[in-house]
């Protein structure tokens, strides 16, 4: 046998099956070369020592590892030379570098050399949830935990790329299957191996990386803009009689119902805190005063902020600090004492505000106690999503904030259970990494760390729509973490319970219609009224060709728009504030409808859609109550009701060039745009988002 470790150049692709004995590796290698039709590489060693063991009884020994790893290779680059695209290896030399270690205590340095420069386009780590068998050559079944382990640390110490398979032996060839055949559509597409297993350990599916490369290489069509939606022209505007009338109609229906509130409340206060975090950075109390930064930067919020210091309602907490650490304070320079407050307020070893959830942060200052946003939402959760004396909030939480969360809930679920009577439940969930998005540069390419690693980026709260798909309620209440009150409780109360009453309405009569249509008791006469309440009570308009169709395809076509989620929105009267508004929108197929539109989402090169967006009049606070079950009580799959081409490209900086991700269509706005929806104006008093620091010193966060 020629001695030579060295494997054959090849543009086969190879997979390596990988892990301890009798767990499966040569059955999958047999079925995986059967599959794609090519050749498979036994295990050398299983002849070779078959053979010693039949002649007198030997077993391995050390001076048996260096002609192991010679037949091998050889092995290997014979099955190479007749394989078809694929060549599944039973076994390596990483294999035989293990066993070495294990058993004999060392490896010899041409055979760790080898197997340290052998190359596999992946390996399969065989995990040992599968029996093992005895043979003649095999170990004793014992240990096999530890065992695995060695051979998984060895992957990771060698820095392969391997995915773990588990399951019987059919589960684990699909599973195989599936891996390779996207793997060889990530390296067509010049993906490395490290990639493709960094994206599938993820649980991002190929398809949807190649999805999202296609999007920011070409582009995302931007939105058709029809006109503004207004009040008469897809805004329904109701009197205070209205408001009340629909909200005892929900009170008389919801002991019938499961009402859940769901409250995005993933990430940290970043945004809230920017400013202050620029002026720590670029200040220098040593060489300038706080009021030429504030004029040499024209900084409004700076000063806004330092002018209304002391009404924040954590004033008092830190001021109390700064003055126990600095014995001093008092005779301080103001400068230095907004200085030390700002610096301390940040600092991750005291307060560090900006790296919280804003659910966490102080924010209103009552006779009694200071709430945070918990607090709030809990509150209200009792007031307008309780049924049956049962309230269901929901929370979608950073994994690394989830403590804060249970913390604060705590702190406060009994003084509101309490004198309410109300049993509170709370559920969490986190935003799926499987929705995280990779980011490519300004020449298109994929950006990695410096580890080699691809750099991700969450996909947005349109993510959400997961979690919000997970959920299992009747009417479900959603709600911003920062658009909260200090005062009127009241008031929320009314406006929240009368969009419920508003979509339960609209729901039964939604219902009504498709159980006629199971029925089959709709007749020809009963079309124009469906036509119309499609119209003035979904805002959707039949087009032309409807007339022409057949009845069969006219039911076909009722049934189609009705037997969607329903969604009724508030929209409060536009003042400015940035975000999305309510449109009429052409799709890529003609048809126009109510949608919610972010302004990033408009072509502003265009003098048409520009003077559109201008016109509108109301603004979307992220008020909304939704139906997510059918006429027969069943779960939509809200998946299914996504435009994906209403994403966004967003552009970040990381280690200083600018760089591009792709975040999912919104929440609100593309995951929803199949849904049918209602927009209802509400009054300016719902909306009260905390988006900076500052917007604590609004009136509706004040103390009254």
């Amino acid at each position: 046998m020629e001695k030579d470790l060295r494997q054959q150049k090849t543009t086969i692709i190879k997979i390596a099956l990988f892990g301890p004995e009798s767990t499966g590796k040569t059955t999958l290698a047999k079925q995986l070369a059967d599959y794609y039709e090519t050749e498979w590489v036994p295990e050398f060693a299983r002849d070779y020592l078959q053979e010693k063991w039949e002649e007198n009884q030997h077993i391995c020994v050390a001076d048996d590892m260096m002609p192991i790893a010679y037949g091998q290779t050889a092995l290997e680059n014979e099955r190479l030379a007749k394989a078809n695209k694929y060549l599944f290896c039973d076994t390596n030399l990483m294999v035989t570098k293990v066993f070495s270690e294990m058993y004999y205590g060392f490896c010899d340095s041409l055979l760790n050399e080898a197997a340290l420069k052998h190359e596999y386009d992946l390996f399969f780590l065989t995990d040992i949830d599968v029996p093992w068998e005895k043979d003649d050559i095999r170990d004793t079944p014992e240990g096999r935990e530890s065992v695995f382990s060695v051979f998984k640390q060895t992957l990771i110490d060698t820095n392969k790329p391997f995915i773990i398979l588990s399951g019987d032996k059919e589960t684990r060839l699909a599973k195989a299957i599936s891996i390779i055949d996207n793997l060889t559509i990530a390296k067509e597409h010049d993906f490395l191996p490290s990639d493709f297993v960094q994206i599938y350990n993820r649980g991002i599916s190929f398809e949807a990386i190649l999805k999202q490369l296609e999007f920011l290489e070409n582009g995302i069509v931007k939105s058709n803009l029809v006109s503004p939606a207004k009040i008469g022209n897809g805004i329904l505007s109701l009197s205070e009689k209205d408001f009340e009338e629909k909200a005892i109609f929900f009170d008389d229906q919801k002991e019938k119902l499961k009402i859940k509130k769901f409250v995005p409340a993933s990430g940290a206060a970043t945004r809230m805190f920017k400013f202050l975090t620029a002026f720590l950075n670029d200040f220098d109390i040593q060489k300038e005063t706080i009021n030429g930064y504030i004029n040499r930067k024209k900084d409004k919020e700076l000063a806004i902020f330092i002018i209304g210091m002391d009404k924040f309602p954590f004033f008092k907490t830190v001021d109390q600090k700064l003055r126990e650490i600095y014995l001093d304070f008092e005779t301080l320079e103001r400068d230095y004492k907004n200085y030390y407050f700002i610096k301390l307020l940040l600092s991750p070893d005291y307060f560090d505000f900006a790296n919280k959830p804003k659910a966490v942060l102080p924010f209103h200052l009552y006779e009694t106690h200071i709430a945070n946003p918990i607090e709030e939402h809990l509150n209200e959760c009792i007031h307008y999503a309780t049924s049956n004396k049962v309230s269901n909030l929901h929370f979608t939480v950073s994994e690394i904030h989830q403590n804060l969360f249970y913390k604060g809930v705590d702190e406060v679920i009994e003084k509101i259970e309490e004198p309410s009577g109300v049993k509170i439940n709370i559920g969490y969930s986190y935003q799926n990494k499987s929705t995280d998005s990779i980011t490519i540069d300004e020449g298109n390419k994929l950006v990695k760390d410096k580890n080699g690693s691809l750099i991700f980026r969450p996909g947005g709260h349109g993510a959400l729509i997961e979690n919000l798909n997970d959920l299992d309620a009747d009417v479900i209440f959603i709600k911003n973490i920062d658009n909260v009150i200090q005062n009127h409780i009241d008031k929320i109360t009314l406006y929240k319970k009368a969009l419920a009453g508003v979509l339960i309405e609209v729901q039964q009569k939604v219902f009504s219609y498709l159980q006629l249509i199971d029925q089959n008791k709709i007749e020809e006469n009963h079309l124009a009224d469906i036509v119309l309440f499609l119209k003035e009570a979904l805002n959707v308009e039949m087009n032309n060709d409807f007339n022409k169709f057949t009845f069969e395809n006219k039911i076909s076509k009722i049934k189609e728009l009705l037997d969607r989620p329903i969604r009724v929105c508030g929209m409060v009267k536009n003042e400015g504030e940035p975000g999305g508004g309510p449109f009429w929108v052409m799709n890529d197929k003609g048809v126009a409808s109510l949608q919610i539109v972010e302004t990033s989402q408009v072509d502003l090169t265009s003098k048409k859609q520009q003077l559109i967006l201008t016109e509108s009049t109301h603004f979307n606070p992220v008020d909304l109550v939704c139906g997510i079950k059918n006429y027969k009580n069943e779960k939509f799959d809200l998946l299914q009701f996504v435009d994906q081409k209403a994403g966004f490209i967003v552009e970040k900086s990381v280690d200083g060039k600018t760089v591009k991700s792709y975040e999912l269509p919104g929440l609100w706005n593309g995951s929803m745009a199949n849904w049918l929806t209602i927009f209802v104006a509400v009054p300016l008093i719902t909306f009260n988002p905390v988006k900076t620091v500052n917007d604590l010193l609004k009136a509706a966060h004040q103390p009254q």
